[in-house]
């Protein structure tokens, strides 16, 4: 439920939330979910977390009966952090996008040990693509939405689009190939599974060369390459090409998509993606990622360890992190920092009481302190670290992200406070850099794979049997159990400590 006024006054929600507690409901109240003001937002958020919570749940409560008593159970929120499941399953609505926000996670670790604070992250699976930018860290918004719907909590800042390794190639009505949004899915799945009869961009991989039908999940699946030859012959005879041509076009408008999506959380946000390094994951990430990086010149693309499962490995690395708010609606005069510190503790005290109920003493507890703020006359805010001058802060955001600021009188909408408690975590293996080449034991074979220099002879590699400090050049096709990496001519490879296989990008 959403009262008008329940973000400067919760009693009334509360009180309801007890009477129909008692009657066996289960509840949301905008007040416990988003206690904001912009009554729209929050209640869509309180929907959200109602519709989802019975299910939640249910799932966490039936993985609880089966954990022995020496068992912890965490839930991934879609701010990057971790949660209890007795948190999770009142506000399950952070959780809506904890997937992505994990491979974020993971990428930002992994990319950090390796030497890189600027990044931007790129995890292609096989129904869409979704992108990052983090500048020392992962960038959070509270402006999301999940078809459509406003999600008024912290999510870490993702772009999604329908570009996959299971999106389906389509002519629309004047002739255009097109590339998703819809996707065969895991049934039929792609052409070369087995079941599926519309090409798609895994299909198209395929007659390129770049995916080897022997090797595919370290060769415990085999693909259908002759089957796929056949359905790209009926499908390039329609448009008058040839299955190389139309195998080429379905990739190039794949990358279209998902350079456009690099480009509007980069370029859009006043980010330039030269100074970043491109993380790629996900199954199908590698195909694509160094075509993407020569495209919008990022220097280099960093594949880390086992691709396809980052996402989980960002989960483990993740700390407990909760998020507060109360909007305060102050002007310029009222906004002085004994104010601010004032209505700060009360979130603080609040912050400290829950974090001591996830089992971190008080002294174990981050506390960090952000606001939102905007130009008097503006309807929407800019996040910014409190400090004593967020002022200047803000209107240094501003003009980044905008291109202009102003002297008009700023306003502090909303306090924010995320209290951070660090867990354990594992660590990644160091091991010895000794330069050398690719050895022959791990050359499985050599192929003709298509480029825009047409056909050539190219090496498939067991990325497994690369030790730290191989390099080499392309073309090179790198293969493992979840993913598969096209290094193109032109491009320089090396295995660093971490066994992460970093892509220089050729310049010009």
């Amino acid at each position: 439920m959403c009262f008008l006024f329940s973000f400067l006054n919760p009693e009334d929600e509360e009180l309801v939330k007890r009477e129909l507690q008692k009657e066996g409901f289960l509840v949301s109240i905008s007040s416990q979910i988003v206690p904001e003001f912009r009554e729209y937002e929050r209640a869509s958020t309180t929907v959200v977390n109602a519709f989802v919570m019975p299910k939640v749940k249910g799932y966490l409560s039936d993985i609880e009966r089966g954990l022995s008593e020496e068992d912890s159970l965490r839930v991934m929120q879609s701010n990057g952090g971790v949660i209890s499941s007795s948190a999770a399953k009142e506000q399950p609505v952070r959780t809506v996008l904890s997937g992505p926000a994990g491979g974020v996670v993971g990428a930002w670790k992994v990319a950090k040990l390796a030497g890189f604070d600027r990044i931007i992250t790129f995890d292609m699976g096989g129904t869409s693509t979704d992108v990052s930018l983090v500048d020392s860290r992962p960038r959070l918004t509270t402006d999301s939405q999940i078809s459509g719907i406003p999600i008024k909590v912290p999510v870490i800042d993702i772009h999604t689009v329908g570009a996959g390794g299971g999106s389906i190639a389509w002519v629309d009505r004047g002739g255009a190939l097109k590339v998703g949004p819809r996707s065969a899915g895991a049934e039929p799945g792609p052409i070369c599974y087995g079941r599926g009869e519309e090409p798609t961009v895994t299909d198209a991989n395929l007659i390129l060369g770049r995916l080897d039908e022997e090797s595919f999940l370290g060769g415990r699946m085999k693909l259908f390459k002759e089957r796929t030859e056949k359905y790209f012959k009926e499908f390039s005879r329609k448009l008058g090409i040839s299955p190389v041509e139309l195998a080429e076009g379905i990739v190039k408008v794949a990358n279209a998509t998902m350079e456009r999506a690099v480009r509007v959380i980069s370029v859009e946000r006043g980010y330039d993606p030269k100074d970043f390094t491109l993380v790629s994951f996900g199954g199908a990430g590698g195909l694509h990622a160094p075509f993407l990086a020569l495209s919008l010149k990022i220097p280099r693309v960093l594949i880390p360890r086992n691709p396809g499962i980052l996402s989980a490995f960002g989960m483990v690395m993740s700390d407990v992190i909760k998020d507060y708010s109360k909007s305060v609606m102050l002007c310029q005069e009222e906004a002085t920092c004994e104010r601010l510190n004032e209505l700060y503790r009360e979130l603080e005290e609040r912050a400290t009481r829950e974090m001591e109920r996830e089992g971190f003493k008080k002294e174990e507890i981050l506390i960090e302190r952000l606001l939102d703020v905007r130009f008097k006359g503006q309807s929407y805010e800019l996040t910014v670290p409190y400090s004593e001058r967020f002022k200047e802060e803000f209107k240094e955001l501003h003009e980044k992200v905008y291109g202009y600021s102003h002297d008009r009188e700023v306003e502090v909408v909303t306090l924010r406070v995320r209290a951070v408690g660090e867990v354990e975590k594992p660590s990644l293996e160091e091991f010895e850099e000794v330069k050398q080449e690719v050895p022959e034991r791990a050359i499985l074979k050599r192929k003709e794979v298509f480029f825009d220099e047409g056909w050539l002879e190219t090496p498939v590699i067991d990325r497994d049997k690369l030790e730290a400090g191989t390099c080499f050049e392309g073309p090179a096709v790198v293969v493992e159990y979840s993913s598969t990496t096209v290094v193109p001519p032109s491009f320089k490879a090396r295995v660093d400590k971490f066994k992460n296989l970093i892509l220089e990008v050729p310049v010009g």
